[in-house]
């Protein structure tokens, strides 16, 4: 039973935060617009409604009070400007954004799994061949990341549309239910393996995210400095590694499964497949197709954008009838995860639109005057990181604050440039696993059935932190060496 005070916190964080005064230098409306932000991300964490009905209350008021929230006075002065029509537009927004239907693609490519069996025989496989040791089964879906990576600039389609539905069948075979206290048996670990994994090889390749390009572009517009795929790897190798060699065991200890091991499941699998026979016509069917989704994730570049890759197989899984329209109408969890998903987008671009963000990131600034070089970075690298906590997507993070960030350190005497915007652009990665809306497949996880709130919040902080650390503490000392 969920707690009655659950539903009245969101609200009163909002109201009570509305209250206070505007700070010097940020506009009355973009104060109360953070004040309703904040009471969604409250509910967000609370969860006294699914995800997608918060984030749907939260844009519908908004919406209604748009000439208050939304709106500056000199917008509204403007000659026949409707604000209405404004607000709804924006509203609308996130329902156009790509990566908000990629995540949809990845629960139909996931349905495509179940239906067809296809995931189950995986999984057998799987679990037949490294299922004795659950902390081995970490290790596979790391790996299995880490191969995908560096070819595939979509962490969406990478994880979210080839990793998780293959995943998502294990826990099933050691009885592990999602939204059930079964969970913890095994597939709350694999999952959260899973997207820590994905953030470390988002930061580690420099065409494992797209939004990495786009800061290496903004990087050499704004500060004139080229940073190359070796240069970007070799930057974070050693932090990488590291990571990815320490995620399953970290997990293991952390947020530990509670089955260790079983001699008698990998021959259960065995005895399984064999029953299931040889390969069905719709299994071999989804398998052409998922590979020809992977080739346009990895080859396509900019002929073909991962999101369209993504339909145009989930077209053919219709016309091929893997699956039927009626299976896509019943995934409830993947229509939640739209409406969800693509209203946080419009929420987190109302923070930037309303003036929120500049005024952060210039207060942070004049804040700045003083520091030595050395330390002006690290704090500059510590708000551009945990400022995600802001932001639904990471390229509205790079687009909105790289920039800005970028300014701040040009003007502090001594600061090492090319170090600091390396460091910047390798924290676009790992500071995905900092909230269940902080990159693509956060939501795809979160939405699993295996990471509760709470579990997610709490796990996000802590590697979050560790990730940060690790980066700061290994990476300059690193980075003083080889640049």
């Amino acid at each position: 039973m969920k707690a009655p005070w659950k539903p009245l916190a969101p609200i009163a964080v909002a109201v009570v935060i509305a209250l206070l005064p505007a700070p010097a230098g940020l506009a009355p409306h973009a104060w109360y617009f953070f004040a309703l932000f904040a009471g969604v991300i409250v509910g967000l964490m609370l969860e006294p409604l699914p995800g997608g009905a918060i984030g749907l209350i939260g844009v519908t008021a908004v919406t209604l009070l748009s000439p208050w929230v939304l709106f500056a006075p000199a917008e509204l002065a403007k000659p026949g400007f409707k604000p209405a029509n404004a607000a709804l537009g924006w509203a609308l927004s996130g329902f156009s954004n790509g990566t908000v239907w990629l995540i949809f693609g990845a629960f139909m490519f996931a349905l495509g799994y179940d239906k067809t069996g296809l995931g189950r025989r995986i999984a057998l496989l799987l679990v037949n061949r490294m299922g004795r040791r659950t902390l081995t089964l970490g290790y596979a879906v790391a790996a299995a990341d880490t191969i995908l990576a560096p070819f595939t600039p979509s962490n969406t389609a990478r994880s979210g549309g080839t990793i998780y539905p293959v995943i998502r069948n294990l826990p099933m075979l050691y009885g592990s239910k999602p939204d059930d206290p079964s969970a913890r048996k095994i597939g709350s670990y694999v999952m959260w393996v899973a997207i820590a994994t994905t953030c470390v090889t988002s930061s580690m390749f420099l065409t494992a995210l797209a939004p990495n390009l786009l800061a290496v572009e903004l990087v050499n517009k704004t500060s004139k400095l080229a940073i190359g795929w070796t240069d970007w790897f070799v930057a974070i190798a050693p932090v990488g590694i590291l990571l990815l060699a320490l995620i399953p065991l970290l997990t293991y200890w952390i947020y530990p499964p509670e089955i260790k091991s079983g001699d008698e499941v990998p021959n259960w699998a065995a005895s399984e497949l064999a029953k299931m026979g040889g390969l069905s016509a719709r299994e071999i069917t989804l398998a052409v197709l998922v590979v020809i989704a992977l080739g346009l994730w990895i080859f396509g570049g900019d002929a073909v954008n991962p999101t369209t890759a993504a339909l145009v197989v989930i077209s053919l899984m219709l016309l091929t009838r893997v699956v039927s329209w009626d299976d896509m109408m019943k995934n409830s969890t993947a229509w939640n995860t739209l409406a969800w998903f693509a209203t946080l987008v419009a929420l987190a671009d109302g923070l930037n639109r309303v003036g929120f963000v500049k005024w952060f990131a210039d207060s942070v600034a004049a804040h700045m005057a003083g520091f030595p070089p050395f330390t002006a970075m690290i704090v500059l690298v510590l708000v551009f990181y945990f400022t995600h906590y802001l932001f639904a997507s990471v390229t509205a993070h790079v687009t909105a604050l790289l920039p800005v960030m970028l300014a701040v350190g040009s003007t502090i005497p001594g600061i090492e440039m090319p170090t600091f915007a390396l460091l910047l652009c390798l924290t676009l990665g790992v500071m995905g696993i900092l909230t269940p809306y902080a990159t693509g497949p956060s939501p795809v996880y979160y939405g699993s059935g295996y990471l509760p709130a709470k579990d997610y919040w709490r796990l996000g902080a802590i590697f979050g932190l560790l990730y940060i650390v690790v980066l700061l503490a290994l990476g300059l000392p690193w980075l003083a060496m080889v640049r």
